[in-house]
């Protein structure tokens, strides 16, 4: 199995049913410039494994909420 490391995504879009993610790595940041990216891999997922995905995600982050990891903070209304 391959690990690949994203620093984010950069587009996403539902084509026929599958969700495809633009993962992107941030090269380098220069103050008052934007970063400079490259795109590193896509992910294409089912509209059922988008929505296990998500959901395991949040359970990831309630767990390191839980373990002090993480803080939520509420946004402003």
């Amino acid at each position: 199995m391959q690990t690949i490391y994203a620093d984010g995504i950069a587009n996403m879009i539902l084509v026929d049913g599958v969700v495809r993610v633009d993962l992107i790595n941030v090269t380098s940041v220069e103050k008052d410039k934007e970063p400079n990216v490259r795109p590193v891999a896509t992910l294409a997922l089912s509209l059922p494994a988008l929505i296990r995905t998500h959901d395991q995600m949040g359970k990831m982050i309630d767990k390191m909420v839980q373990d002090g990891i993480l803080t939520k903070n509420n946004p402003a209304n």
